[in-house]
């Protein structure tokens, strides 16, 4: 099948004592390697779901992705916040290895060792981090989608255990919690949900930020709220601290559930192990989902409860066929032990510092563009008036991935432990083509 062999793929071993090709980085044309591969393995046996660029990245190190043509990117997307440890991790890569030579899957109908170990990791980190200080249970899964689903399956069963008609769930505008027909029903953007309409009932939309349009919609009906912290599709938007706390006890008043969203916000992107770590307690959720960063590429998620969750579940309620497998379990429990030290995060703050120090300089002089986020989850938002898809396009083509977000945003995320040097090569490239688009 592999009609045309990846030269780039030929390099791996020797890939740095071989010359790169770093700038200008020109689009694949028709009658290369990759857009042979693209117009005749690719294109004619994939399903039509996404638009991409004529690319195909066949192996990357840390925070570099290399090319089918044989280019060096510089990588501030991570794979949308998913390999916060870099590309090809040694000590993931040899976890892999020696797990999948002893046990990769034995089926949620035993037990497996790993899968407890990353269960009790997950509490203890938690609540010794200054999290979800009632953190009691994990149901382990494989993709933040399914964590949310998993969450509102959750809210919906603790609400009929108090009555039949507390099935309403909140969620709110710009927000992004996944492409199945549950998370799907509370990711309010038309462009994703109107083609699979109709969807779940019982759904209200409020405005993040704004407490009174939840008072508004929040009812003895409410079984659920869910919110994402720090929103990432939807324009790299911060929940205030006040409107949190808010939240919760309006969740309270109403005997409803939260669930705070870190798939994408969580694990250390924001400078500590979770988003709501900043949170006084009394703003601490029932229910935290988590995914990306988990598994650093490899797909696993995961779903964190507290006693008032657990109480209402049975036995057959929910499942899963490959979650918390032995494989999967066991390189999350890494993560989360590396994320989780003090020493790990002081460096993901540090370069925090360093690149919004940066950045605030850059955007300075102009008044188009404003920066926005927290950690390593940053964003700049820049006027209607400025094409953000051609600032992308520009990075790219020196060598830089970045990504856009909801509300005209440019999103960086990369790797928690890019090395300076890829991290100020990037800032560079980034400079430079920002300058031009705004000049």
């Amino acid at each position: 099948m592999l009609k045309y062999i990846p030269t780039s793929l030929r390099l791996v071993r020797g890939l740095h004592s071989t010359k790169r090709v770093l700038a200008p980085i020109v689009e694949a044309s028709d009658d290369s390697q990759t857009g042979k591969y693209i117009s005749t393995i690719i294109n004619p046996y994939t399903a039509t779901t996404y638009a991409r660029p004529n690319i195909i990245f066949t192996h990357g190190r840390g925070s570099l992705l290399y090319d089918l043509e044989n280019n060096e990117y510089v990588d501030f997307i991570a794979g949308i916040a998913v390999t916060a440890l870099g590309h090809s991790n040694d000590q993931i890569t040899e976890l892999i290895s020696g797990q999948s030579s002893t046990l990769i899957h034995c089926s949620n109908l035993f037990h497996n060792l790993y899968a407890g170990e990353l269960s009790s990791k997950l509490i203890d980190k938690t609540i010794n981090s200054g999290g979800m200080h009632d953190a009691s249970k994990v149901f382990l899964c494989n993709s933040g989608t399914e964590a949310n689903e998993a969450a509102l399956k959750f809210a919906r069963k603790y609400g009929k255990t108090v009555s039949q008609d507390k099935v309403e769930i909140i969620c709110f505008e710009n927000a992004f919690h996944g492409r199945s027909m549950g998370a799907l029903s509370v990711t309010p953007n038309p462009k994703y949900q109107e083609p699979f309409s109709p969807l779940i009932p019982g759904v209200q939309i409020c405005k993040l930020n704004d407490i009174e349009s939840v008072k508004a919609k929040i009812s003895s009906k409410t079984c659920g709220v869910i919110v994402e912290p720090i929103q990432g599709e939807g324009g790299v938007t911060p929940a205030d601290t006040e409107f949190l706390s808010e939240l919760k006890k309006l969740c309270e008043e109403n005997d409803a559930v939260l669930i705070y969203d870190e798939i994408q916000c969580g694990l250390g992107r924001s400078g500590k192990l979770w988003a709501h770590s900043y949170l006084p307690k009394e703003a601490h959720p029932d229910i935290v989902t988590m995914a990306k960063a988990l598994g650093n590429g490899f797909p696993i998620g995961a779903t964190m409860i507290n006693d008032k969750i657990q109480s209402a579940l049975n036995v057959g309620d929910h499942g899963t066929t490959y979650g918390g497998n032995p494989l999967g379990s066991k390189i999350g429990s890494h993560v989360v032990e590396t994320i989780a030290d003090e020493e790990f995060l002081t460096a993901v703050n540090d370069k925090s510092e360093k690149l919004t120090s940066e950045l605030s300089k850059l955007i300075e002089p102009y008044d188009k563009v404003t920066l926005k986020g927290k950690g390593l989850l940053l964003g700049l938002q820049f006027d209607e008036s400025i094409n953000i898809s051609k600032i992308i396009e520009d990075c790219r083509s020196k060598g830089l991935l970045i990504l856009s977000a909801g509300m005209n945003v440019i999103r960086i995320i990369p790797a928690l432990n890019i090395p300076d040097k890829q991290l100020e090569r990037g800032l560079e490239i980034l400079s430079t083509v920002i300058k031009q688009h705004l000049k």
